[in-house]
């Protein structure tokens, strides 16, 4: 309930009395889903840090942050030196609005995957400027249009037969949640009210809690019995949610990942070990060629030229036995390679002894890493760890099963889409508006990506290496030539409706290369 209206509408007058008479004095990202703007007085000083990543949306106000001098963007620059005259909630909407005293405003749209930070220099018109270019729809959004007055009267209620999601859409999930364990579903008009209002009582009281299931927070407006956290000031109940799902969330997710890859070790060297001792245990169990090697010259004076089949004296077991010869073979051509058999077949148990003994033990170091894993308990400790393990990354980031390839080249982070519905993934999920998009012309292909670098132009040597890696994941991979567009992200667009990895695309150049792989 974090992004909830009901949440939104206790701590918008708390962030008023902070903030209002505040001036902004700086609006900055330093990552693609983050902005985090700085207001300050004379002896006094708040920060708003806004992550907008689709796994997570949250807001939390430290009094200090310390600003990366690398890889850091300055935004918004018409609103910086204004002073806050308000802050306050949009009318049960997901939504807060900030008032500076020239007259513009800056919306927090807290709509989950898809929120946003938009400035309007008249809040009566559409906006100025966008944080999230990708959300096309935010560049025509009125403020007006957000706004949402309910009517919570009794006689609406009935009208609408009891109907939560129509009678207060703003609810959330946890308290549908509480409505459904009260029987709300099943009960009558005027039980159903009764249990309305009840939770609507329960949303007026300032109490937030933070709940964990599984590996997910949330924050609470309702009376919980297992909270890890509980607070009646809104701001310090927003920083504490941030904390959880943003820092301690990505450690457990961290954690977890290298937890997996340890787990698929060990589960891989148990199997190994317990297929390698049923090998041993057939192997030693058996006899040895070298015996039948042994009956076969001890009986050669037996075994009639050109023979497939005889039956000869086993001395081993003390009985006769059926041997079989090799059409096209010598007996003592056959003799020769069943010697050759044991001598490898010794060898073989010799190898087979020692490597179940190395992975005997890699079990056990594997057990002791686990153990050793469980007990850590911040990113330091688990980086370290997975540093000195040599525990690799590259196989964490394959179990989130991102939608791109990703290389180097030249200093520069390159993105390589793995589908049509990866690349409309990666375009809008893990592209900035100043990384360069390159695709094979008319044809379909993947898109590649160069990630923008701050204060530097990508040299013409990577864009024509990323060139050639566009044309080689595309239907030109055979040609001897090639054309490939490119152009900035932002001005590639996503248009409704379209084909998954379809998009329109302006202000493109064209390069010619040979198509070549990684």
């Amino acid at each position: 309930m974090h992004l909830n209206y009901h949440f939104l509408k206790f701590l918008c007058p708390a962030l008023d009395k902070k903030l209002r008479d505040l001036t902004l004095m700086e609006c900055f990202s330093q990552n693609k889903d983050e902005m985090v703007l700085g207001f300050a007085a004379e002896d006094y000083s708040l920060y708003i840090r806004a992550n907008l990543s689709p796994s997570v949306t949250c807001l939390s106000f430290p009094e200090d942050y310390k600003r990366s001098k690398k890889n850091s963007v300055d935004l918004f620059p018409d609103i910086i030196g204004e002073k806050v005259t308000k802050v306050h909630p949009l009318a049960y909407e997901r939504a807060m609005l900030i008032n500076f005293e020239s007259g513009k405003a800056l919306l927090f749209k807290l709509h989950g995957n898809r929120s946003n930070i938009i400035l309007y220099k008249d809040p009566t018109l559409p906006p100025s400027s966008v944080f999230r270019n990708e959300l096309k729809e935010d560049q025509a959004l009125l403020i007006k249009d957000l706004e949402n007055p309910l009517d919570l009267s009794h006689e609406h209620f009935i009208l609408l037969e009891g109907k939560a999601a129509a009678f207060l859409p703003t609810l959330g999930k946890i308290p549908r949640a509480w409505l459904k364990s009260k029987g709300y579903i099943t009960a009558g008009i005027e039980e159903k009210w009764k249990l309305m209002q009840e939770v609507m009582d329960m949303l007026e009281t300032p109490l937030f809690s933070i709940t964990k299931e599984n590996t997910q927070y949330a924050l609470s407006l309702l009376p919980e019995n297992n909270s890890i956290f509980s607070s009646i000031d809104p701001i310090e109940a927003a920083n504490e949610y941030f904390r959880h799902a943003v820092v301690f969330q990505a450690f457990d997710r961290e954690k977890k990942q290298i937890s997996k890859t340890l787990e698929d070790q060990k589960k891989k060297t148990a199997s190994y070990i317990k297929k390698t001792r049923t090998k041993l245990q057939d192997l030693e169990g058996s006899a040895s060629p070298s015996q039948l090697a042994d009956i076969i010259m001890a009986n050669l004076h037996q075994i009639p030229l050109g023979t497939t089949e005889v039956e000869l004296f086993d001395f081993y077991q003390n009985k006769n036995i059926t041997v079989k010869i090799k059409k096209g073979s010598s007996p003592q051509k056959q003799a020769e390679n069943l010697y050759r058999k044991s001598k490898n077949r010794k060898i073989e148990l010799e190898q087979l002894h020692s490597n179940l003994s190395e992975k005997e033990l890699l079990f056990l170091e594997l057990e002791e890493l686990l153990n050793e894993l469980n007990e850590i308990q911040d990113f330091k400790s688990l980086r370290d760890f997975a540093k000195s393990n040599q525990i690799n990354q590259k196989s964490q980031e394959q179990s989130v099963n991102l939608p791109f390839k990703r290389l180097e080249l030249e200093g520069f982070e390159v993105l390589i889409g793995k589908s049509a519905k990866a690349n409309d993934q990666m375009l809008r999920y893990y592209s900035w508006k100043d990384d360069l998009w390159l695709h094979a012309k008319d044809v379909s292909g993947s898109h590649v990506i160069i990630k923008f670098k701050s204060g530097q132009t990508i040299p013409k040597s990577t864009i024509e290496r990323a060139a050639e890696l566009a044309a080689f994941y595309s239907k030109n991979k055979n040609e001897s030539l090639a054309p490939v567009i490119y152009t900035p992200c932002k001005y590639v667009r996503k248009v409704k409706g379209s084909p998954a990895g379809a998009v329109m695309v302006d202000k493109e150049k064209v390069i010619m290369v040979s198509p070549k792989g990684p």
